[in-house]
């Protein structure tokens, strides 16, 4: 794929289980990494590959239909983002999260300030840490449903509070603060929606109410230059074009008065999209996305007919067309620079797509990628050159795997690593070929071609740096108080986990 880029992780069979506990000279030797080894695909020019890697984890790509394919190109051509925004896993409405993220194809994320430790477990006996460590992996798995992305502050969940005031004394403000300011800053969303009411202190859990009077300060201090300084050599200052308050039903005093309630100045989305490409409903993706929440027995059936959603403005733009969220946002590629001609290569492989056979668009795909490429570094170029590279390996349809024999491993210890390579699809005039992988900052050169229906192993031994440390959640390092965990790595602040200790970059380079 002469200068292409590609990153992604596809036919990885599990993700690594985070371990809690530190070891010590009396545990067992084998407590680190995993079978499946966390895995990162690099397409790019033979000589190119040595470039740096992208400091995110990339999310898990799993094999997609053609269909599920064609979806993802779609959403090439919108440019817009929501930040969802609440105090616990399953605050958020996952009905609206899947709605936008698939209907309106806007990147969708959600932040939690808190990953839900002072709650309850129907599952299980973990509790407090050990139970924010699951309900973390709840929501990874709600996200991967229902289509968002997720991310965290580093406040603890110290229990319920009745209100706000309270919540703040035993949660760092300025912390919390600083971690909202720095996921607005780095996500760079149009719109924030916050799931609970400002204005309504001692009406709900003051953990909730916290969360919606600190983004309405978040929501101004994300564009100050002044404001939290520190993260400016990471990210650029950011104003988001409004912040809107979802209505629910539990802001009244019961159904009938939040049915006849004015609803004449709110935004209305009737949410009830059905997905072909999915063969299922808004409904039930949601249904199925809040039922990841087991440990808080949230099992949910997915309701029938008209959903209706009602978004109240709080701050910024207001809104001039009251049923489209993004009314008077520019979400079109003519938001970036000399970027209007990318809508129309878009447009073309759209109409030039064939479902039984995706990959006669990668020379499409390719040369779209080299135009994106060519671009003038913006935000929206960079977000939407990663949604390409997924693309990119999904139409190659590449079985790309690293696995070990043992479950297990500590540093110092030899690591038998196997890479299985096959090209599952005949058709296409492009080749391929393993230019090499990188692990422990050491590149392995390959220079094998990997022709249709050739599979391949290739085994290496590899010593494990004694230096390398352990597979820990990455909030759990520092000494937490009961407000809050102490994270000193910047760049990990707001990341739902952190990239495993092993980890295996792949090169291919395609010429199509």
């Amino acid at each position: 794929m002469s200068g292409a880029e590609a990153r992604g992780v596809s036919g990885v069979e599990a993700r690594a289980q985070s371990k809690v506990i530190k070891p010590t000279q009396h545990m067992k030797k084998k407590l680190l990494l995993f079978s499946t080894l966390f895995m990162s695909f690099w397409l790019q020019a033979q000589e190119d590959y040595h470039g740096n890697c992208c400091p995110e984890p990339p999310a898990y790509v799993a094999g997609k239909t053609a269909q599920e394919i064609y979806k993802d190109i779609e959403k090439l051509s919108f440019l817009g983002s929501v930040l969802y925004l609440a105090a616990h896993p399953d605050d958020e409405n996952t009905r609206l999260i899947a709605y936008l993220s698939n209907e309106v194809k806007a990147i969708t994320a959600y932040l939690s300030l808190t990953r839900g430790d002072g709650g309850q477990n129907r599952i299980g006996s973990e509790l407090r840490e050990l139970l924010g460590v699951i309900r973390t992996q709840e929501l990874l798995a709600a996200r991967a449903i229902d289509g968002g992305k997720q991310y965290f502050s580093r406040a603890n969940d110290f229990g319920y509070s009745k209100v706000p005031e309270e919540t703040l004394r035993f949660w760092d403000r300025e912390k919390v603060l600083a971690d909202m300011v720095w996921v607005i800053r780095r996500f760079r969303p149009d719109i924030i929606i916050n799931r609970f009411d400002h204005r309504t202190p001692g009406s709900t859990h003051g953990h909730h109410t916290a969360s919606a009077m600190l983004s309405l300060e978040a929501f101004s201090l994300a564009s100050d230059n002044s404001a939290f300084a520190e993260q400016l050599q990471y990210t650029a200052p950011h104003q988001a074009d409004r912040l809107l308050l979802n209505i629910s039903p539990w802001f009244y005093k019961d159904q009938a008065a939040f049915e006849s309630a004015d609803k004449s100045e709110f935004i209305t989305l009737d949410v009830n999209a059905y997905y072909p490409a999915k063969g299922k409903s808004n409904a039930e993706m949601a249904a199925e996305a809040r039922s990841q929440h087991r440990c808080q027995a949230m099992g949910t059936s997915p309701k029938r007919g008209k959903q209706m959603e009602y978004l109240e403005h709080i701050a910024g733009n207001k809104p001039k067309d009251k049923n489209n969220i993004f009314s008077g946002i520019n979400t079109t590629w003519s938001r970036v620079k000399d970027g209007a001609p990318i809508a129309d290569m878009i447009e073309k492989i759209l109409a030039d797509y064939h479902f039984e056979a995706p990959y006669k668009s990668l020379p499409a795909l390719v040369q779209l990628y080299h135009e994106m490429d060519a671009l003038q570094d913006c935000h929206w170029k960079r977000v939407k050159m990663e949604a390409l590279k997924k693309i990119l390996l999904q139409v190659a349809n590449i079985h790309l795997v690293a696995l070990s024999k043992e479950d297990t491993y500590v540093a110092g210890e030899v690591l038998d690593l196997t890479l299985e390579v096959l090209r599952r699809s005949s058709g296409g005039k492009f080749s391929a070929k393993l230019i090499g992988y990188t692990i422990f900052e050491n590149f392995h050169k390959c220079e094998t071609d990997f022709p249709y229906g050739n599979f391949q192993r290739i085994e290496n031994k590899i010593t494990i740096p004694k230096t390398l440390g352990y597979d820990n959640p990455y909030w759990l390092q520092g000494e937490a108080t009961l407000g809050m965990y102490e994270v000193s790595d910047i760049l990990l602040r707001g990341k739902p986990e952190a990239m495993p200790k092993l980890s295996v970059d792949v090169r291919l380079d395609f010429d199509g």
